[in-house]
């Protein structure tokens, strides 16, 4: 679908519209819902966005288009491009990890002994503790809980699998109902029900390393031929950049984003889609890889271990951003973060491409002013 030939706003919703048979004109209204149903204090009105599509992306034999919120010229026009070059290789493959929602409260105790204690009586009354955790959502299943002890102060990073929501505000209650639970049974007391081992709207090595959310995983090769055609540079090129800018650039920085621009893909995605924006800082970090092959075509893979999202709660029931999930063409959670996961590829493809191609400038020149 070729939207740049309409020349209006308009005339592109009718057209994606058509494409997705999702009636989407109230996308033109600033604020479409019943101000009770909109989780905001001292509400005004509403903001706006740009709204561009791009795609569709081929994701295991199955197209979707990728709607991105941004006011960053370039953007949607870039992951357009690499979405092109996915086609043209026969699509990506992405695979998926629920690592869970977290909340992270922490006990300040009398000293080593109590902390111990309090480690022990955790480790032994698992099964009371999931229980009282899960009476106050059916939505919400506590999976694990992990524990660290700091001198008098202990911390625990509970994660729950919260099906279609994105789940904080489902898994605060139920980690305040775990703490009532412990307060009454060992004594010891909480001092914060967040105690910044969630990790939760915060970069961490934590969650790099041990996932949050979903963990998401794409992958693609790419022929040298699609790369000079519609990458407009070499697979060896490519691969150089990936190097000496991923890999090489984020260690000397300290980056925890081994990476081109993950957050640029996540946070349209996310306030395209009705996304908590805070958790893009997590969405920021990951790695993307590459490998020449014999052959001359580009292994290319990126890996995503903190994505927090979901299709019911929050944003994602405002009406604009419900039409929006429709856009993608899925029903779920876990298949949305698949869509966005492979936006985020092509987008990390297209630009690393234009990197080495030495076009980049140029682009935001023409598209980003």
């Amino acid at each position: 679908m070729d939207l740049k030939r309409l020349k209006t706003a308009s005339q592109r919703r009718s057209a994606v519209g058509k494409m997705t048979g999702v009636g989407i004109e109230e996308l033109a209204l600033p604020l479409v819902d019943d101000e009770r149903k909109i989780h905001c204090e001292n509400l005004i009105g509403a903001v706006s966005l740009p709204l561009g599509i791009a795609g569709p992306i081929t994701i295991k034999s199955q197209q979707h288009f990728v709607p991105l919120a941004t006011t960053e010229g370039a953007l949607v026009a870039s992951v357009n491009r690499g979405c092109k070059a996915v086609n043209e290789s026969g699509g990506i493959k992405v695979f998926m990890r629920n690592s869970g929602a977290s909340r992270g409260p922490v006990f300040e105790t009398d000293g080593l002994e109590q902390s111990f204690f309090l480690e022990d009586w955790l480790d032994s009354n698992y099964d009371l503790i999931k229980k009282t955790a899960e009476t106050t959502s059916a939505h919400l299943k506590l999976s694990k809980f992990e524990i660290k002890i700091v001198g008098q102060y202990v911390y625990i990073r509970f994660s729950f699998n919260t099906d279609e929501a994105m789940g904080m505000n489902m898994v605060t209650i139920a980690t305040q109902k775990i703490v009532d639970l412990i307060e009454e049974k060992t004594g010891v007391k909480c001092l914060s029900l967040a105690g910044n081992y969630d990790v939760d709207k915060k970069p961490s090595w934590l969650n790099f390393i041990s996932g949050r959310g979903r963990q998401m995983w794409a992958e693609i090769i790419i022929s040298q031929s699609v790369t000079e055609k519609i990458l407009k540079t070499s697979t060896d090129r490519l691969f150089s950049v990936w190097l000496g800018k991923n890999l090489m650039g984020s260690g000397i920085s300290g980056s925890l984003g081994f990476n081109g621009h993950f957050a640029n893909i996540v946070a349209a995605f996310f306030a395209a889609t009705g996304q908590d924006l805070a958790h893009t800082v997590e969405g920021s970090l990951g790695v993307t890889t590459a490998r020449l092959n014999r052959d001359g075509s580009l292994y290319f893979s990126v890996y995503l271990p903190d994505i927090m999202m979901g299709t019911v709660g929050g944003g994602t029931n405002l009406k604009t951003q419900k039409l929006v999930q429709k856009i993608t063409g899925v029903d779920n959670a876990d298949d949305l973060a698949r869509v966005m996961t492979g936006a985020v590829l092509a987008g990390e493809l297209s630009l690393l491409a234009s990197l080495a191609e030495g076009s980049l400038a140029k682009a935001h020149k023409k598209l980003g002013r």
